[in-house]
């Protein structure tokens, strides 16, 4: 990652998701440009017309993945943005989009970047 995508990364980190209505608008391609290099690890899907982020987290045990997801569910709460979160022995799914729009929100990028984050500090 470049010295901009870090500085740009700790900026995002900081931000608190925006309450979204209907009519709010997803990210552009310009944004998304400069957004993607930030999660790097995350995958841009499309299901079924719907933009998405999504990350498979690997662990060592069910107990560790139950951890994570717990987090990251306090984590929606606090932010009052929540993903699908599919928990199995060993892995947990997480998958952003802002479900109002059908599409990605900067709020997505900001949650999969604390979701990373979540992760490399258990």
């Amino acid at each position: 990652m470049s010295s901009h995508d870090r500085t740009q990364s700790s900026r995002l980190i900081n931000e608190k998701c925006t309450a979204c209505r209907a009519d709010s608008l997803p990210v552009g391609n310009e944004e998304l440009n400069s957004l993607l290099p930030l999660i790097a690890d995350w995958e841009f899907i499309e299901e079924n017309g719907i933009r998405k982020l999504d990350r498979i987290f690997r662990f060592p045990t069910f107990t560790e993945a139950m951890i994570f997801t717990n987090k990251i569910a306090s984590l929606a709460e606090e932010e009052g943005h929540h993903p699908r979160i599919v928990t199995e022995w060993g892995r947990v799914r997480l998958t952003w989009w802002t479900h109002k729009i059908h599409n990605l929100h900067r709020n997505d990028f900001l949650m999969a970047l604390k979701s990373t984050d979540v992760f490399e500090n258990l």
